[in-house]
């Protein structure tokens, strides 16, 4: 994208701002310098007027000219067609020297002196552009006869070429640049707006008619001018050939012109070619063509294809006579998608409406419009015919907080609004330190918040930005679904290693076996209206049964060792749904081999207790009376875990076994989310060598080992790492008591414990278990 100074100083004044600075900004906002091109025209080449031109007596293609140079009236013999008298002209005077070293001096040719040199734009090193001298005009702003050419913008410029990525396709005009360098400069942008006197113009309407096909997503307007007497301003062909371009015509020239400068892509249409001596009207429509592109048809013909190309044949070849200027838009994405589909030729204008042209429509016409009203006689028609597609708008939200996290600073919300106004995005609905930020049009890159917190960053400049040290942190990016889900396995997993079989059920229960054995069962208006069958007519409230009867069926199919598992969802009276895992392990607690004689021994409280150990870790059993009948009155046990309740484990009732065909049978049901799942800590462990000793206590039978424990637990020193039963002894000796050993298991995290250090830990205990139970050793 080329740029130059003067040019962008007519969409903002940047007549403060060295070149310098200008481009230090430019590389800053991310629209990098490629290259800078500075000229400046030589000293002692002024502005002069020419007074009187004549014919040179002995040479056709020569003429005498006496010309105005402010401070005296020199006789310059030049030979260009285009000099006249009344025009004003740049004027190299004696003893400038050319940009190609050409010395000017007092010459006489065929006779008659000549002091300067009436100049072209060539030779004054601004290109070859056109033919002749230069024809000055207003277009380059103001001036005096006499003064320095020099002096002038237009004349001492910088030629900028700017490097834009692909998304950029806002910068890729003068005002889209300067509209970016107005966020940064913090300066407005100058916008250009055409007053038409629609009462004093004759009506587009009355020489154009336009019909559309439905959601082809393209807007676009039509103006239509009656040309004469068209000449492109200096300035304009300047330009063009600094941007190495040019067209044609003077009409498709003025759209080129425009088109860069704007951003809207214009194109012109001779409108003769759509006249017919049969209808006073021309008439047009925007539809789809045979490949489904959005084109501009006159009756079956294709004129143009929005965005991609025009047909020669409808192109304006004169400067005269009445056109039909276009303005077009359509969205990158469409047009690049569809282009993917149907591979056709491509126009100039494809690569500016691929990447996001202006949707600005009439700016760019009353840019275009007031360039030929300034420089022709012509007369242009009233209104515009045009087709605007409604778009939705698009909103990002972003609190001040997580614009300051990304950045890693934090910036002043009064400067963030500020930018993203200058940068054309409204935040009028915006609440205290919340953002909802409409994203122009024009900025199809924008589609997220880190695209906002960039736009922040690039325009506050990352040189601003204080540096911080780098920290790697990464927040969880799993959820507690995927954890739920990891134990849940993990579980599974663990029950199978230890022998056992998944067991999997409906959630269905019958309400009826559920109250015979004293379940909790569902509200009645809580029950379910339409069950499949009358045996799983409600929600079940435990999985004890759905266990039950699934060991029932393993053991009629001749297994005499039946180990299940489930984990499953149950529900409470209201309905409230819950996570549980069972388990039930009927018969031999192993296959029959050489070792067992072919007579396996059945499973046990204590078997089934340590199975279920293997499973979920360590636990503590309390004495418990379960609120059903399932089980046995004098075998059953309530699960702690930290001093938490998780679950109950008991030997299934004789009477239920033999109701179900199953021999010893035991079962457990586990609030599956209070099982323990959490990484595994490390703990200091002593160097010294443990010592061990047992006590054995009297005690009466009926006093319960948990307030043994308690006691001791109360009473133990910080040696004491581990107590355990290892034995129970009753005898006629000893009537109502019992003897029971404990064995103690003694270390320090200091030394090697002395036979006294052990001695004084167990008198403590000794002596708490004499004071608060009346118990001591045998």
């Amino acid at each position: 994208m080329i740029v130059t100074r003067s040019w962008l100083n007519e969409w903002i004044d940047i007549s403060s701002i060295s070149t310098e600075k200008l481009l230090k900004t430019l590389n800053s906002i991310g629209l990098e310098v490629d290259s800078i091109y500075s000229y400046k025209v030589p000293q002692k080449i002024v502005f002069g007027r020419v007074l009187e031109c004549k014919k040179h007596p002995d040479a056709d293609k020569l003429n005498i000219c006496q010309v105005d140079i402010g401070t005296s009236t020199r006789q310059i013999v030049c030979g260009a067609s285009n000099v006249r008298a009344g025009l004003d002209v740049v004027v190299a005077t004696i003893g400038a020297v050319l940009p190609d070293g050409t010395l000017i001096k007092p010459v006489t040719l065929r006779g008659v002196e000549s002091d300067g040199m009436i100049c072209s734009a060539k030779e004054i090193g601004l290109g070859d552009f056109s033919e002749g001298i230069i024809e000055l005009d207003s277009s380059v702003g103001k001036y005096k006869i006499g003064q320095e050419v020099s002096q002038n913008p237009i004349f001492s410029d910088d030629i900028i070429e700017v490097e834009l990525t692909a998304n950029r396709g806002d910068c890729l005009s003068i005002r889209g640049v300067a509209r970016d360098l107005s966020a940064a400069f913090d300066k407005p942008l100058r916008e250009r707006k055409v007053q038409e006197d629609e009462d004093k113009r004759l009506g587009i309407g009355r020489i154009l008619s336009l019909s559309q096909e439905n959601n082809l997503d393209v807007n676009i307007r039509y103006k239509a001018v009656d040309f004469k007497n068209l000449t492109l301003p200096f300035i304009v062909r300047l330009r063009l050939s600094q941007i190495d371009d040019k067209k044609d015509s003077d009409v498709d020239s003025l759209m080129l012109y425009t088109t860069h400068s704007s951003g809207v892509i214009l194109r012109a249409y001779d409108y003769s070619l759509f006249c017919t001596k049969d209808e006073p009207v021309a008439k047009i429509s925007l539809s789809k063509d045979k490949k489904g592109f959005a084109s501009i048809m006159l009756k079956d013909k294709v004129v143009s294809i929005v965005g991609i190309m025009q047909d020669d044949f409808f192109k304006v070849t004169h400067s005269d006579g009445v056109v039909l200027i276009e303005a077009t838009y359509i969205p990158p994405d469409i047009i690049s998608k569809k282009l993917q589909e149907n591979k056709i030729p491509t126009g100039p204008s494809y690569y500016r409406a691929s990447r996001g042209s202006e949707p600005d429509l009439n700016q760019g016409l009353d840019y275009c419009i007031s360039i030929i009203e300034a420089n022709s006689e012509s007369t242009v028609y009233g209104g515009t015919i045009e087709i605007d597609e409604p778009h939705e708008e698009k909103i990002i939200t972003i609190s001040k907080k997580e614009i300051d996290d990304i950045i890693g600073a934090n910036i002043d919300k009064a400067k963030i609004t500020k930018i993203l106004k200058n940068l054309g995005f409204d935040t009028t609905k915006s609440l205290a330190d919340n953002f909802a930020i409409i994203v122009p049009r024009y900025r199809h890159d924008i589609v997220n918040k880190q695209d906002i917190v960039e736009e922040v960053v690039r325009l506050v400049g990352i040189d601003n930005i204080p540096s911080k040290p780098f920290t790697f942190t990464e927040t969880n990016s799993f959820s507690s679904d995927y954890y739920d889900y990891k134990k849940r396995g993990t579980y599974r997993h663990k029950a199978a290693f230890s022998g056992f079989f998944e067991s999997v059920h409906f959630v269905f229960d019958e309400r009826k076996v559920l109250q015979e054995y004293g379940f909790e069962t569902l509200d009645e208006s809580k029950e379910l209206l339409n069950p499949i069958v009358n045996t799983l007519d409600t929600l079940r409230t435990t999985l004890l049964c759905g266990l039950l009867r699934a060991a029932s069926n393993n053991v009629k199919n001749g297994y005499s060792s039946v180990k299940l598992f489930e984990v499953g969802s149950v529900f409470n009276s209201k309905r409230e749904e819950s996570l549980k895992m069972a388990f039930i392990f009927s018969g031999d607690r192993e296959a029959e081999n050489l070792a067992n004689s072919g007579k396996p021994a059945k499973v046990d409280f204590a078997f089934f207790v340590q199975k279920i150990s293997n499973i979920i870790g360590e636990f503590e059993l309390r004495e418990y009376k379960t609120k059903h009948t399932l089980s046995h009155p004098y075998q059953c046990a309530e699960i702690f875990v930290a001093n938490e309740s998780i679950g109950e484990i008991f030997r299934l009732h004789p009477d239920v076994q033999e109701s179900y065909d199953l021999d010893v049978t035991y079962m457990c049901e586990l609030e599956f989310t209070k099982l323990p799942c959490s990484l595994k800590a490390a703990r200091q462990s002593s160097k010294y060598q443990a010592s061990f000793r047992d006590l054995s206590i009297v005690m009466p039978k009926e006093m319960a080992y948990e307030r043994v424990k308690n006691v001791i637990n109360e009473s133990a020193t910080k040696e004491v790492v581990r107590f355990y039963v290892v034995d129970k002894y009753s005898d006629e000796s000893l009537g109502k008591n019992m003897s029971l050993s404990i064995r103690f298991v003694l270390q320090s995290f200091d030394k090697t414990l002395e036979e006294e250090d052990i001695t004084n830990t167990m008198n403590t205990i000794l002596d708490a278990l004499k004071e608060k139970l009346g118990i001591g050793i045998r």
